[in-house]
C-alpha cells in the first residue's frame, strides 16, 4: 500500500480501453479492470495532480525539515495533521471505519488502486473484512467518497466470494441508488459494471429485479458514455435470461434503445445488444416491437455490411427468431431478405454463420409460402452440401431445415435421392445431437413416403436406426422409432426390420418415463408385430409387460397407441391369453367404462382380446357370435363375474375333481391316424385327427351357397343315395334294445379308460415336456363323421336340421319335458369325473348332455363345417345355438330382400326342430 497522504504514481494506471470501428473516437472498456482515477481527469476534476494538491495546501512539513517561515499555530484544541505512510493494506482497511471524510476517500482511492493489481488482492480484502464497512460507504453524504467506494464495488464483484458475501449483505438497493440520474457518469459506470458482475448468477438476478433495478438499467442505455452503455446492456442481457425479467422488459419498453445500440460505433455494444435481442425474441410480443420498431431494418442492414460480419452470426440468430412471427417473415420476405439469407447459407465458410443461417431458413420455412420460394431457389441443394460440414452445430441446423422443408412435397422428392443418404451416416455420428437431429429428418421424410422409405433401406439405415432406440436422448428414440414404424408399413422392410432383433431393441423404449417415446415405442410395436414370429420374439423378450402398463396411461396419445399395439398383439390366442393374463382385459373395460380416456383402438382391442381368447369371452359374456369360431383347445368353465381371473387350462387339468360344474374341453388334436375308410366303422372307435380347418370349411361352404350364407336356395344337382343314411340310422337309434345299448357302453368305459390315461402321456408326469391339453378321440370321431355326412349336404337348413339331430344322438337322444328331470345326467358326469381325475371333460366324452353341452358341441361341430350359429348361455344350465336363415315364402326375389330371421336350434325336445326367437315355443326351450 501507499502512503495515504501522497498516493504513489505507480498506482494510478489506467483501465483497459476498448477500439471502436474504424474513424471514430477510442473508448474504455468496461471491464472489471476498466480505469484508474486518473482516467476520469475532466470527467469529475477527480485527477492525481488535484489530489496531491489539495492534500498538500497548508499542511506543515515533515519533521526535521527548516521551514523558512513559519506558519502561524493551529488552535490548542484542534489536533495538529498528521501524515501516514502505510504499507499494510490491513492499515488502511481499518481507515475505512474513520469519521473523517477525506481519510474515507483517501483510503477508498488506495484500496481500488490494490484491487486493480489482479484477483489475489480482492481475495486479500475480503479475508480483511473490508467489504462490509466499505458498503456503508455506498450511501455515505460525501459524493466523493460515495464515488470511490463504488468504484471499488465495480472491481471487487469480479470475485466469487465477495458476490456471494454482497449477497447474504443485501446490498443491492445501494447500488442500484447508484444509477440516479443525479449521480455522476463514473458512479454510474463502476455501479452498473458491478450489477453485470452480480447478474452473472441467478441469485444476483432475482434481487436486481427484485429491487426495481431494469428500470434504471435501461434508461442507462441513452448514456453519452459508451462504458455505461456496456455495462448495462450486459447486464439486462444476463437479467433477460429469465422469462419474468423479458416480459418486464417489453413492459418497459426497452426494444427501441437497444435497437439504437446498433448504430453504435463499438462492436462490442452492437455484440451485446445482438445478444439480448436475440434472447428477448424468443417470446412473440417482444418480436412485434421489434418489427413495428423497424428493427428487421437494422438487422438487414448490418448483413449487407461486409464491415460489420463480426456481428453477422448474432444477427442471423435474431432473425431467425423473427422469422418464428408471421408478420416479420412477409416483411423479410418483401425486403429480399430471404434471397440474402440463401447467400450466407451458400457462401459462407464460416460454421456459426452457415449454421445461424440454416435455423432462420428453419424458422422461415414453417410458412408454405416461403417453402415454395425457398424450393424455387434451390435450397434443398445447400443444405444437402451443409450436411457435410465438419461442424456438428451446422449438421444439426441442416438437418432441421430439411425436416420442415420436406413439407414441400417437390422438396420431399429432391431428398430421395440427395439427402437420405446423408442423412444416413450421421446416424452414425459420435454426437447424439446430430444423430437426433438426422432422424428428425428422416422421420418426416418417410412418413406417407415408401419411396423414402425405401431409401433409407437402400442406405442402409436399419440397422443404425434400431441402435439409435438404446440412446440415451429421448427425443432421438422418439425419431428412430418413428422412422422405422414408417418403414415397417412395407412387408418386405418389415420383414428385414424383424431380422434385426427389434422386438428387443423395443423392450427398453417401452419402459421409458418420456411419454413420447411410449407413444412412438407402442406405435412401432403395431407396425411390426403383424405375424406370430415378431409377436412371440416380443413376448419371449418381455415386451408384454410394459406395454401393457402403457393402457394405464394419463396421456391420450400413449393409451391410443398401446391399445394398438394390443389389438395387433391379440391377433392370435396364444397372445391373446397371455395379454389377458397380465390384466389388458380389465384395464380396457377400466378404459373403455371412461367417456374421456377411451378411444376407438381401445374398444377394438377389447374385442380383439375377447375374439381370440373365445373361452374368457363366453364365461364373461355367455355369448359367442357365428364370426366367433371355436377352435382346438377351448373350455367352458361356466359363467364368471367381472374382474374375476379366469384359470389357464392347464392349472384346471391339473386341479383334483371337486363338486364345482363340470369344465367342458373341445379339443380335436389327435397323435393317432385315422383308418384309411370310415364309412362302415362304428362311431365308437376311437381314433382322431382335426379333419378340416373351419376356414376352409367355411369357405367351401359360401362356394357351395353362392346367394349368400343361409339363402334356402334349392340345389340344382341330385342329392347323393347315401347322403342321409347316417341321420336316418342316427333317428332310429331310439328303437335299439337295451342289450345293444349296453353294449356300446361297455366299450365307451373301455374307450374312456384308455383316454384317461392321455394326459399324463402328453407330458402332466414330466416336466420338462411341453404341456397338451387331454386329447379327444371322440370328438374327432364327431367332426369326421359330420364332414363326411353333413358337409356335403347343399341347403343350409337341412344341414342345421341334420347336426341337431347329430348332435341329440350323441348326448342321449331325444328327451321329453316331462321327463327331463328323470335325464340323469349328473351321475354321468360325475363318473366322468372320477374316471379322468379332474374338473376337464373332454366333450366327445359326454354320452348323456343337456342343454349347455348339447349347444356347445353343436356350436363346435358347426363351426367345423362351416355353418354359421351363435351359442348363448342363459340360466339354470340352459344354452342354445341361434342361425339366421332367410324366409323361404320370399325366395326367388330379388329386390328389397328382408334380413335373415333368427331361429333357435332344438337339440333336447324336438332335435332339428326350429323356432323363431322370441316366439313362445322358442321362450319354454330358453327359459325354465
Amino acid at each position: 500500500m501507499s502512503a495515504i497522504g501522497l498516493p504513489s504514481a505507480s498506482f494510478l494506471g489506467g483501465g483497459a480501453r476498448f477500439p471502436a470501428r474504424a474513424g471514430a473516437a477510442r473508448c474504455r472498456l468496461a471491464t472489471k479492470n476498466n480505469s484508474g482515477p486518473e482516467a476520469r481527469a475532466g470527467r469529475s476534476g477527480y485527477s492525481s495532480s488535484g489530489l496531491r494538491s489539495r492534500c498538500s495546501e497548508g499542511s506543515p512539513g515533515r519533521m526535521g525539515k527548516k521551514i523558512k517561515k513559519e506558519a502561524e499555530p493551529p488552535p490548542k484544541d484542534v489536533f495538529d495533521p498528521l501524515m501516514i505512510e502505510s504499507k499494510e493494506a490491513a492499515t488502511v482497511v481499518l481507515m475505512l471505519n474513520s469519521p473523517e471524510e477525506e481519510i474515507l476517500a483517501k483510503a477508498c482511492e488506495a484500496i481500488y488502486r490494490f484491487a486493480l493489481k489482479g484477483e489475489e488482492n480482492k481475495a486479500t480484502l475480503l479475508e480483511l473484512g473490508a467489504v462490509e464497512p466499505l458498503t456503508k460507504l455506498l450511501t455515505h453524504e460525501n459524493k466523493i467518497v460515495r464515488r470511490n467506494a463504488t468504484m471499488i464495488f465495480g472491481i471487487l464483484t469480479s470475485n466469487n466470494d465477495v458476490k456471494k458475501l454482497l449477497r447474504e449483505l443485501d446490498v443491492m438497493n445501494s447500488v442500484i441508488a447508484q444509477l440516479a440520474p443525479e449521480e455522476e457518469v463514473v458512479i454510474h459506470e463502476f455501479a452498473s459494471l458491478c450489477l453485470a458482475n452480480m447478474s452473472a448468477e441467478y441469485t444476483g438476478k432475482v434481487q436486481i429485479f427484485e429491487h426495481g433495478g431494469l428500470e434504471p438499467l435501461i434508461r442507462l442505455l441513452a448514456s453519452p458514455d459508451p462504458d455505461v452503455k456496456k455495462n448495462s446492456t450486459e447486464c439486462i442481457y444476463n437479467l433477460v435470461q429469465d422469462f419474468q425479467c423479458r416480459a418486464t422488459l417489453q413492459e418497459l419498453n426497452a426494444v427501441p434503445p437497444i435497437l439504437d445500440l446498433l448504430k453504435s460505433e463499438y462492436p462490442i455494444i452492437q455484440l451485446l445488444a445482438l445478444k439480448t435481442l436475440g434472447v428477448i425474441t424468443n417470446d412473440k410480443e417482444a418480436r412485434a416491437m421489434l418489427r413495428d420498431n423497424q428493427g428487421m431494418d437494422h438487422l438487414i442492414k448490418i448483413l449487407e455490411t461486409k464491415e460489420l460480419n463480426d456481428l453477422h452470426i448474432e444477427a442471423l440468430s435474431v432473425i431467425a427468431n423473427c422469422l418464428e412471427d408471421m408478420d416479420s417473415s412477409v416483411l423479410f420476405q418483401q425486403t429480399g431478405g430471404l434471397k440474402k439469407l440463401l447467400s450466407f447459407a451458400e457462401n459462407s465458410t464460416i460454421p456459426d454463420i452457415q449454421k445461424n443461417a440454416a435455423k432462420a431458413i428453419t424458422k422461415a420455412a414453417y410458412d408454405p409460402e416461403n417453402r415454395k420460394l425457398f424450393h424455387e431457389q434451390e435450397v434443398e441443394k445447400c443444405l444437402v452440401a451443409l450436411l457435410g460440414s465438419e461442424n456438428d452445430g451446422t449438421k444439426i441446423a441442416a438437418s432441421q431445415a430439411i425436416s420442415v422443408m420436406c413439407e414441400n412435397s417437390g422438396s420431399k422428392e429432391f431428398f430421395n435421392n440427395q439427402g437420405i443418404p446423408q442423412l444416413i451416416q450421421l446416424l452414425r455420428s459420435d454426437s447424439e445431437e446430430v444423430r437426433e437431429a438426422a432422424a428428425l429428418a428422416l422421420a418426416n421424410l418417410t412418413t406417407c413416403n415408401t419411396a423414402n422409405a425405401n431409401a433409407a433401406a437402400e442406405a442402409d439405415g436399419i440397422d443404425p436406426l434400431i441402435n439409435m432406440l438404446s440412446s440415451k436422448r429421448d427425443g432421438a428414440i422418439s425419431n428412430a422409432a418413428t422412422v422405422l414404424a414408417n418403414m415397417a408399413m412395407q412387408e418386405p422392410l418389415r420383414v428385414s426390420i424383424q431380422n434385426h432383433d427389434v422386438m428387443h431393441a423395443l423392450i427398453s423404449p417401452l419402459r421409458s418415463a418420456n411419454t413420447i417415446v411410449q407413444s412412438k415405442a407402442a406405435l412401432m410395436v403395431a407396425a411390426t408385430a403383424c405375424d406370430v414370429e415378431a409377436r412371440t420374439e416380443l413376448r419371449n423378450s418381455g415386451g408384454l409387460e410394459p406395454l401393457v402398463e402403457l393402457l394405464r396411461s394419463k396421456n391420450a396419445e400413449v393409451r391410443r397407441h398401446a391399445s394398438w399395439a394390443v389389438m395387433v398383439c391379440a391377433n392370435d390366442e396364444l397372445m391373446a391369453v397371455e395379454l389377458c393374463r397380465l390384466g389388458a382385459l380389465d384395464i380396457l373395460e377400466e378404459v373403455n367404462l371412461s367417456v374421456s380416456r377411451k378411444n376407438k383402438f381401445s374398444e377394438a382391442a377389447y374385442n380383439k382380446l375377447l375374439n381370440n381368447y373365445l373361452s374368457l369371452k363366453y364365461s364373461l359374456t355367455g355369448y359367442l357370435s357365428s364370426s366367433n369360431i371355436i377352435s382346438d383347445g377351448f373350455y367352458d368353465y361356466g359363467q364368471i363375474n367381472p374382474g374375476t381371473k379366469l384359470l389357464p387350462l392347464k392349472d384346471l387339468c391339473l386341479q383334483e375333481p371337486s363338486d364345482l360344474r363340470a369344465v367342458l374341453l373341445v379339443n380335436s388334436k389327435s397323435d393317432v391316424s385315422p383308418p384309411p375308410s370310415m364309412e362302415d366303422k362304428s362311431s365308437d372307435i376311437g381314433y382322431g385327427q382335426s379333419i378340416s380347418s373351419s376356414s376352409s370349411l367355411r369357405r367351401a361352404s359360401k362356394e357351395k351357397t353362392n346367394t349368400g350364407f343361409g339363402s334356402p336356395t334349392e340345389d340344382k344337382s341330385e342329392p347323393t343315395s347315401g347322403r342321409n343314411t347316417a341321420l336316418s340310422k342316427s333317428t332310429t337309434k331310439e328303437k335299439r334294445s337295451r342289450k345293444d345299448r349296453g353294449k356300446k357302453e361297455d366299450e365307451k368305459v373301455k374307450e374312456e379308460e384308455e383316454f384317461a390315461a392321455a394326459p399324463k402321456l402328453a407330458g402332466e408326469g414330466s416336466p420338462d415336456k411341453e404341456w397338451y391339453p387331454p386329447s379327444d378321440p371322440g370328438f374327432c370321431v364327431y367332426v369326421y363323421e359330420v364332414t363326411k355326412s353333413i358337409f356335403p349336404i347343399t341347403n343350409i337348413k337341412e344341414q342345421i336340421e341334420a347336426l341337431a339331430k347329430y348332435v341329440a344322438e350323441k348326448m342321449g337322444g331325444k328327451v321329453s319335458k316331462e321327463k327331463l328331470h328323470d335325464f340323469s345326467w349328473e351321475l354321468h358326469i360325475s363318473e366322468l369325473k372320477f374316471q379322468l381325475k379332474s374338473n376337464v371333460i373332454p366333450i366327445g366324452l359326454i354320452k348323456k348332455g343337456i342343454f349347455y353341452h348339447r349347444a356347445l358341441l353343436f356350436k363346435a361341430l358347426a363351426d367345423k363345417i362351416g355353418i354359421g350359429c351363435s351359442l348363448v348361455r342363459g340360466e339354470y344350465g340352459r344354452a342354445w345355438n341361434e342361425v339366421k336363415l332367410m324366409n323361404e315364402s320370399r325366395k326367388g326375389l330379388i329386390e328389397a330382400l328382408p334380413p335373415a330371421e333368427v331361429y333357435i336350434v332344438d337339440l333336447m325336445f324336438h332335435p332339428g326342430g326350429l323356432m323363431k326367437l322370441r316366439s313362445k315355443e322358442a321362450d319354454l326351450y330358453r327359459y325354465l
